[in-house]
């Protein structure tokens, strides 16, 4: 069989599914762990703290290593990783005490989460393409697609086989990033570096823009998880439904937009990255001050939704801007942004879980006169995401002064 950069392609769209796996798949299960496994909410705190903490190690070092080590070799050992992780959440609590066995499995699949974040969108930024903002949405509308598919189907197994049969679930799911292992090994791979397009990062750091684009990746990251990692518990507590019918109505329909969000600028060719990405700031705006100041409950989730679709651009968007300004940055560029990114999703959920609890401690009085005529934990968490505002306002402040800058490559030449 003759492969192609069609076959790298799809490498790098199964690579983002696999992201999506290795993100979500654990939350759905954690109930399950707590009484299973008799693990405590911090417990499970520290689980979700793992996960990010090692993509972020892992970022940080792929900025140095990756190129040394080979891409190849990279970017099948992150599927070998993502494998071995998510199956392990259904082995190693064969061989192990609980909650060692989901730490471990945790920390390899991040290893893979981590490798694959940092190497698919530059290996896709490298492949021959007159469109290669339109790639980069559509490659990232890949983890939204992916990540419906994690809830809805989780969703669908435990009804049709129950809860008690969990343990088969990872293994569904771990057959995705096995099989990519094979389409990696043989698919053409181009990089960035090896077309002399990458500088030292010390440079990189001494520059401005670069800056400012890491300022954006903060922000792109805290938008869309202050909002999906919540919205879950926002649609439950809201509308009062159960937790499978919350995860439907909130993580899941917020990557339903965010998805078709990406999925639109993928298809569209022609367009203005700089304004969409105003647009999208303006619009994420727009979405949680619905969501906060919303007297109806289902107005606030259509807010939900609408944050999704204003994020979508977000985070591919300033990978494109940053390839565009910056062409010279190589996959140390992107490791470094994506770590950014990171603390962004770190960030985000944080600031909406603390402001909530410093708002339910300040009690009714506060909360009265802020979001009047609204049951405590609900307003509590709405106060939450009107601290989150502060998120994609900085977004758009820092739109606004890339206009300050020119192409990074005017006075940088590639080595």
């Amino acid at each position: 069989m003759q492969f192609t950069y069609r076959h790298t392609r799809y490498a790098c769209y199964i690579g983002y599914i696999t992201q999506a796996i290795v993100n979500n798949l654990s939350p759905l299960l954690f109930l399950i762990f707590q009484t299973e496994f008799q693990i405590s909410l911090t417990q499970i705190s520290l689980i979700i703290t793992l996960n990010f903490a090692i993509q972020m190690a892992i970022d940080l070092l792929s900025a140095r290593y990756a190129d040394k080590i080979g891409y190849r070799i990279s970017i099948v050992a992150a599927q070998i990783f993502a494998t071995l992780g998510v199956l392990g959440l259904s082995i190693f609590p064969a061989f192990l005490p609980g909650y060692p066995a989901l730490l471990l499995a945790t920390a390899i699949s991040a290893i893979g989460g981590g490798l694959l974040e940092v190497l698919v969108s530059p290996l896709v930024e490298a492949l021959p393409s007159d469109h290669k903002q339109s790639e980069m949405s559509l490659l990232h509308s890949f983890y939204c697609w992916g990540h419906m598919g994690v809830v809805a189907l989780s969703t669908a197994f435990f009804v049709l086989f129950g809860k008690e049969n969990w343990r088969w679930l990872p293994i569904f799911w771990a057959a995705v990033p096995f099989l990519n292992i094979f389409l990696f090994m043989k698919a053409p791979l181009r990089t960035l570096d090896e077309q002399g397009k990458a500088v030292p990062l010390k440079i990189l750091f001494g520059k401005s823009l670069f800056w400012i684009f890491l300022l954006l990746m903060v922000c792109a990251g805290a938008s869309e998880l202050a909002m999906s990692q919540w919205s879950s518990l926002f649609a439950e507590m809201g509308l009062q439904v159960n937790k499978t019918l919350g995860d439907l109505l909130g993580p899941c329909f917020f990557a339903a937009t965010m998805g078709l969000a990406r999925l639109y600028f993928g298809k569209n060719h022609h367009f203005s990255l700089h304004r969409a990405l105003l647009f999208s700031g303006s619009l994420c705006l727009f979405s949680y001050t619905l969501t906060v100041f919303s007297p109806w409950p289902l107005l606030s989730l259509i807010g939900c939704g609408l944050c999704g679709l204003s994020v979508g651009l977000m985070w591919p968007g300033v990978y494109s801007l940053a390839a565009e300004k910056m062409p010279y940055g190589g996959t140390a560029m992107f490791a470094i942004l994506a770590l950014a990114g990171d603390v962004g999703c770190c960030a985000g959920p944080t600031l909406v879980g603390a402001v909530s609890d410093g708002a339910l401690f300040a009690g009714h009085t506060l909360l009265d006169g802020i979001l009047p005529g609204i049951l405590l934990p609900q307003a509590a968490l709405k106060c939450g995401f009107l601290a989150a505002i502060i998120f994609p306002l900085l977004l758009i402040i820092g739109m606004y002064l890339l206009r300050r800058f020119k192409t990074f490559s005017s006075s940088m030449p590639p080595r």
